[in-house]
């Protein structure tokens, strides 16, 4: 997820839960204020009903005129149950229907003097008054229908404003997001555009003196500094590459002759053929870093061209020869390969060629027999070379890092070699989007397989 929109989650979801919370408290407090009006109206019925009794000279005969005069005046609804100070009924306003009551309401409120419960349906207020001398019980119910009609409509509007709300906000806050880190978008883009080739490129930068702008600063700064020790690194490694090459000619060249001198005895012969074949690994492994100083993964492809892949191989082959003259090769194409393979990648032949000398070279020094087979493959997607050889073979322990620089394992004991040939070969397949894998089918084999994707 991107920052913009983790951003806009995050203060639309801090919102909504802090509306929600504001929304929720305003519909208690409501309610509670609803509740406390709607008491306040029993309580100034009831007292009401209490005067009516303390002036009228024959209660019973005025109650109904009186009740029916002033019904729904304060309550809607109403109804008024009136007991003496036995707890006898006297009057009730329920009319034409059954008169209920509970008999604890009359107990609790010998307690209380005044109980209100809104968990019933209608409400109810009862109280205790003693008017001339007289207890009277007075229980009156209505239902707050204006009150709770309030309410559910409150409900609906704060929910359909909190929704409303929540869209709003969410879209708000993408777009101002959006248009707050769109300089970062900027930059992030000024960056990715940046390559080993590009490290002069300067990024824009906005006199807003914003955070942002005084990253693209410091990246700016961090980018010279790059550049000088990058040039300084890639311009040492061609430098000495190029000094390097004269001398390892010449001395392959004077060995070279000693060699068709025919005045040594077999161990001298031998020793110069030796140091003749490790002045050509050198040569071959400085060829290989003065080609890699050249390209990098970013502009590669802008000089790739069409390559057989077979042909690659070959040359390989016969470069190998001037060091390992005993070296035998057995090449065979899988029968499974399509009828149409044409055995062609795009990439650039001159690394293609160190990726396999490099991997036959490892098949004729670690070998017992010198000999090396190629077996090579080719489908709809991809075209599979398998360099197969019969030696020591790695520990397992070890294939994890058989790609990394320096590294040797335990088979090469004994054996000269730098530790860069299959990093270098690892790095180049790299480059053409290509993979390299170790496995040992069986005892005493040892198999590369290279995967290039069509």
């Amino acid at each position: 997820m991107s920052l913009k929109r983790k951003i806009a989650l995050t203060l639309s979801i801090s919102f909504s839960i802090l509306l929600g919370i504001v929304m929720v408290i305003i519909y208690i407090l409501f309610n509670d204020f609803r509740r406390e009006e709607f008491k306040a109206r029993f309580v100034q019925r009831l007292e009401f009903t209490s005067h009516f009794i303390l002036k009228s000279k024959d209660f019973e005969e005025e109650a109904p005129v009186f009740f029916n005069e002033n019904s729904d005046n304060v309550l809607l609804n109403e109804k008024i149950l009136i007991f003496n100070a036995s707890k006898e009924l006297i009057y009730s306003t329920i009319k034409d229907q059954k008169v209920t009551w509970d008999a604890k309401l009359l107990s609790e409120l010998d307690r209380k003097k005044a109980v209100y419960t809104e968990k019933t349906f209608p409400e109810i207020y009862a109280a205790k008054r003693n008017i001339n001398g007289e207890n009277y019980y007075i229980i009156t119910s209505a239902y707050d229908t204006n009150g709770k009609s309030k309410l559910a409509y409150l409900k609906y509007l704060l929910i359909t404003a909190y929704i409303a709300s929540t869209l709003l906000i969410g879209f708000f806050s993408y777009y101002f997001m959006g248009k707050f880190l769109h300089p970062l978008e900027q930059l992030n883009q000024e960056v990715s555009e940046i390559t080993a080739h590009k490290l002069t490129t300067q990024i824009p930068v906005n006199n807003s003196k914003d955070e942002i702008s005084i990253l693209a600063q410091s990246f700016n700064t961090m980018i010279v500094r790059l550049n000088d020790v990058f040039q300084s690194q890639k311009d040492f490694t061609a430098s000495a590459s190029h000094e390097i090459r004269t001398p390892i000619t010449r001395i392959a060249f004077q060995i070279e002759n000693l060699i068709k001198l025919e005045e040594h005895s077999p161990t001298t012969l031998m020793g110069l053929q030796q140091m003749l074949r490790d002045v050509f690994l050198l040569s071959d492994l400085t060829n290989s870093l003065l080609l890699l100083t050249k390209f990098d993964k970013e502009n590669i492809q802008t000089i790739y061209e069409e390559v057989r892949i077979d042909e690659v191989i070959f040359e390989s082959f016969d470069r190998l020869k001037k060091s390992f003259p005993n070296l035998k090769m057995d090449f065979n194409i899988s029968e499974k390969s399509t009828e149409d393979a044409l055995l062609t990648i795009g990439g650039v032949q001159s690394l293609l060629v160190i990726v396999f000398v490099n991997l036959l070279k490892n098949a004729a020094i670690y070998s017992d027999n010198e000999e090396v087979d190629i077996l090579l493959d080719e489908d709809n997607s991809n075209i599979t070379i398998d360099v197969i050889s019969f030696g020591n073979t790695i520990p397992e322990k070890e294939q994890s890092r058989l790609f990394d620089a320096f590294t040797r394992g335990n088979n090469s004991q004994n054996i000269s070699g730098s530790g860069l040939g299959l990093r270098i070969v690892k790095r180049i397949l790299e480059y053409h989007g290509a993979d390299i894998l170790y496995s040992s089918p069986s005892e005493k084999s040892n198999k590369f397989t290279v995967i290039f994707a069509k």
